[in-house]
């Protein structure tokens, strides 16, 4: 892992410092969804893993209900696509 510069350690800060919050939870939201298809889609799939990562993701859908902004209807069918492609590797 490389280190960051101190001016890119100010970027990511200012980033931070002036993003809504909304935008920087749905970029997270995404990046576990990405994270969760890739486990599922591996061979053997990664099931245990997946399975983390659903459920952090979805206690953060849960858990910001009404307050995640105007895309929580797209997190949420993203969501149950992830749990139903997981339900079939499952099986």
């Amino acid at each position: 892992m490389s280190e960051i510069s101190p001016g890119e350690f100010d970027e990511e800060i200012n980033y931070l410092r002036t993003t809504p919050i909304t935008d920087i939870l749905a970029n997270q939201l995404f990046v576990l969804f990405q994270i969760a298809a890739l486990y599922i889609g591996e061979t053997p799939a990664r099931l245990e893993e997946a399975q983390l990562v659903i459920d952090i993701a979805s206690s953060i859908i849960t858990t910001g209900e009404g307050r995640l902004g105007e895309h929580q209807t797209i997190y949420k069918n993203a969501l149950a696509e992830l749990q139903q492609a997981f339900v079939r590797a499952s099986a």
